[in-house]
Parts: structure tokens; sequence; C-alpha cells
């Protein structure tokens, strides 16, 4: 099984997300979790409709089945929803990689996004499915054994009477560890109703529309294979995800012992230091220094207390005034750095894995660390490339020519597309900059268009007597209705699948009833 199965999820992302999940953890706690709620769930419905279904037709692509369901319109439509929420996933799998390049040698991240897609568009090119077969084979075992690693030497390197529970109350004390939120508010980004739902919904989405998934189970060799690979998935995912945030919790936990930096990205550090405001971000870092000795102090304390069996609320509150305090810290530092260079990149979440591998890991487990998230990335990027060429050269190029070709001209076509798609996936890599958190804008544009693609499955596989016509106009009102109700701003992006689905199957219904009884009145 690919490491993408259990690691990718909403995008086609692998071990390179390793180091922007915990990144994740660090800033925002354990909540992300409940985002996967709903992903077991998905998994037994795909395995009993959509796999059964996928292999009966015997179908090449997922929306070769809409239009002998529908018609070319519908096929096409769907096709291109993929297209837009893949390339932007792909150009991702660019972005982490050049993030950790650019920390580590100083390099302009924008050029290492472009020379790294150039090496992926090469690699792609000449070796094709069976090349991004074969290097993924190897990926789980590694990321395991590297996430393993990581924990372990996070727990060595804290203090010597600190225990892992310890480590926990510190946690919570500063609400990393609010797990499960069952808040009804439908603008609370990430609660158990959302993940449990939306959730649902983007998975169901995801590995049962999404080419990029539903190609590996339409080469299984058999309908039981596929089944048992996306049952593993939907019960190891949530646990792993689990794991993977709790090394980013361990990693704040970590640096409540250990100085910080202002800003994690460190060619900002850089632009400051070569600039007429250096001593005003001095002033900040020698605050931040007393700071840093103030947490320790009472983070010490608070461990001794807990020792003793007494969680003690005075110190619990100071902990999160500290925090507080280092926040506000931040921000002025990214005023500083705004001011020595307009153009400067302040967001740093991304970085914080990086500068705790980079500082205070051994020299030998840093390469080792860097090679995984390197290699997985470049063959997460030529999967994503891949799906993307065989789409385009399929259900558009393909399908959509009225001419007859000769199927060497279809290769010649999909190898085309593979660098064009290669192009585009740099582009939204160069791009990532501009947004706060790129996995949460993948997840967003996937949660925006994907529960149109589902609704028009759905209807496909369970809605008999709707036509093409129908549900053609009622997935096109339901994604303008989608955009307009994510420009709102008043629903967390998860829902967005559910709401979706749900538009496109009603409003298809709707107007094939019009349309039946219009002709019934012209009969």
């Amino acid at each position: 099984m690919a490491c993408g199965w259990i690691v990718g999820y909403g995008n086609p992302s692998k071990c390179d997300y390793f180091s922007l999940h915990t990144s994740e953890a660090y800033h925002d706690g354990m909540g992300f979790v409940q985002f996967y709620f709903g992903l077991p769930i998905a998994m037994v419905v795909i395995c009993v409709t959509f796999i059964p279904m996928y292999h009966k037709l015997k179908v090449y692509t997922a929306y070769e089945y809409l239009e002998q369901r529908f018609d070319l319109k519908t096929r096409s439509l769907a096709a291109i929803l993929f297209l837009v929420q893949r390339g932007l996933g792909t150009g991702l799998t660019i972005y982490a990689p050049a993030i950790i390049l650019s920390a580590l040698l100083g390099w302009n991240l924008t050029l290492l996004n472009i020379a790294i897609g150039v090496l992926v568009i090469i690699y792609t090119f000449s070796g094709g499915t069976k090349a991004v077969n074969v290097t993924q084979k190897q990926q789980m075992f590694v990321i395991m054994t590297g996430m393993f690693i990581t924990f372990f030497l996070i727990l060595h390197l804290l203090p010597n009477d600190m225990t892992f529970s310890n480590a926990m109350h510190i946690a919570g004390a500063n609400h990393k560890m609010d797990i499960v939120d069952f808040s009804i508010d439908p603008e609370t980004r990430y609660t158990f109703w959302s993940g449990i739902t939306g959730g649902f919904f983007l998975a169901l989405s995801y590995f049962g529309t999404d080419q990029s998934q539903v190609g590996r189970y339409l080469s299984g060799k058999s309908i039981k294979e596929s089944q048992m690979g996306l049952i593993m998935n939907g019960f190891l995912k949530v646990p792993m995800q689990f794991f993977i945030l709790l090394i980013g919790v361990m990693v704040f936990v970590f640096f409540q012992f250990n100085p910080v930096p202002l800003n994690f990205n460190p060619n900002n550090k850089t632009i400051v230091e070569h600039s007429i405001y250096k001593k005003e971000y001095d002033v900040l870092e020698q605050k931040l220094s007393k700071l840093s000795e103030d947490k320790k102090e009472i983070n010490l304390l608070y461990i001794d207390h807990l020792n003793q069996n007494y969680d003690n609320p005075i110190l619990r509150k100071e902990l999160v005034a500290l925090s507080s305090k280092e926040n506000d810290l931040r921000d002025e530092a990214r005023e500083v750095i705004l001011k020595a260079d307009s153009k400067s990149e302040t967001n740093d979440k991304d970085y914080v894995f990086i500068h705790f591998i980079l500082h205070y890991l051994p020299k030998g487990l840093i390469g080792l660390l860097l090679a995984v998230i390197l290699s997985a990335a470049m063959s997460s990027t030529a999967s994503g490339i891949s799906a993307l060429a065989s789409t385009t050269a399929i259900d558009i190029y393909k399908r959509n020519l009225k001419e007859t070709k000769s199927e060497k001209h279809f290769v010649s076509a999909t190898k085309f597309f593979t660098i064009l798609w290669g192009l585009i996936a740099i582009l939204f890599a160069c791009i990532g900059t501009l947004f706060e958190n790129l996995i949460q804008l993948v997840n967003i544009v996937g949660s925006i268009v994907y529960g149109t693609v589902l609704g028009i499955f759905l209807v496909g596989f369970y809605i008999k007597f709707v036509k093409a016509k129908a549900i053609f106009w009622g997935a096109v009102i339901s994604q303008l209705l989608i955009f307009y109700i994510y420009y709102l701003g008043k629903v967390s992006f998860l829902w967005l699948n559910f709401i979706g689905a749900m538009l496109t199957i009603v409003l298809s219904i709707a107007i094939q009833m019009m349309v039946k009884n219009k002709s019934e009145i012209t009969e």
C-alpha cells in the first residue's frame, strides 16, 4: 500500500505533509484530527458501492462512468472540477520540500519551486506511470520510521524529570490538547460534527471520485484487494494523523524549555539584519529571550507541582499569559520584517518543524529526514501530475476530439499534458506563500468543488430517473451557489462538501421533475 493512501487526504500529499502537519499542531493543537472522523465510514460506503460499480463497468477513469450514465457534458464538467483541485494540490507537493531546502540552504523559495518542479517533470515524463508506482512502494516504511524516531528523540530531549504525562499537561494548559469540539457553531472550522459529516463527504469525494485515488483501485487485481486497501486506510488514517499531530504538540512542549526565534523563517532574519531595522529587531529578540527564560522557569515549577500530584491553576494561567505575550512579540516582529521588506513572507507556520530538525536533531538524522521528505515529495508530485495528465488526455482531449487519432498520438498528448500540468503545479507552488496555510487552502478548494462532483456520482449510482440535462444544470447551479456560500464566510469549509452534494442531488431531482412535468403538459 502506497504511503499516499494513508497520509494523503483531500490532496495528493504524502510524507512531505509530515512536517507541515506537525507545524499545524504546534500552532493550533490536536483539533485538526477531527477532520478525519468521517473517513472510516466513507471507506465502507466506497467499498460497498463505488468499487464494485467501477470494476463492473471496466472504466479507465472515474469520469468515464459519468458519460455512460449521463452524457459527455457531465463527464467533462466533473473532470474539469477534478483538474482544478488536483492541480493546486500537486503544487503543494512541490512547495513543501522547497520550504525545507530554503530553510536549510538559504536559497530563494520561488527558484527552488521551479527547480524541483522541473526535475519532477523530467522524472515523470521519462518514467511515466511505472516510475510513479515503483517509487511509492517503499514510502510507508520510511515515514513510519521517521515519525517514531522523531517522537522518541523529542521525549529524550525534554528535561530529565519530565514524563510524557507532564508534557501532555503542559500542552493541555496551552489548549493544544482540545481534541474533540462538540460545538454546533457552523463557523468553527474543526468540530466533531463537521468532521463526521463534512469530513465524511470530503473523504467520499476524494477516495470515491478523485482519479488520483480511483486509478489506484481500478488497477487492482481484484475487487477484494481494492476493498482491503481502502478498509486498511480507513482504520489506520485517524490514529496515524493523531500521532503526526501529537509530534507537533510535542515540538510545542519542547520549545517551552528551549529558545525559539522571533520568526521561524530564517530568510526573514537575514532580511532584517541587512536593514536599518536591525536594532529594533534585536530589542524584540532580547525580550523574547527573557520571556523564554521566564517560560522555562514557570514550566519547571509547574512540573514540580505535577510530580506532587497537584495541577496548579495559578501556574496554568501564568503559562497561558506568557504564551500570549510571546505571540504579541511575534506580531511585532512581523511588522518589523515587513518594514524591512514589504514583500517578505512573514507567515512562518510551515517552518516550525524544519527549525526543530535543523537545530536540535543529530546531524545524521537530519540528512535522513530531509531525504525522506524530499524523495516522498517528488513521488507525490509525480503521482499527481500523472493523474492530471491522464485525465486531461482521456476525459477532455480524446473524448472531445472529433478526428480519429492513433494510440501513439494520445501517448504523445499525455506526455504534453504532463509537461503542461507540471508547469501549472509549479505556478501554484510559487503562489503558495501568499496563503497562511497551504494545506488548509488545498482542503478548502477541495471542499468547494468535491461536493458537487460527489453529488453527480451519488445521483448516478442511486437516483436512476434523473437524466443528463437535469444533473448537468443541477451541478452547475450547485457549484455557483457553493462559491457564493464560501464567499459569505458564514460556514466552515468542511460543511461545503455536504452542502454541495445535497444541493446537486436536490436541484437535479427538481430540474428533472420540472422537465418531466413540462413534457407531460406539452404532450
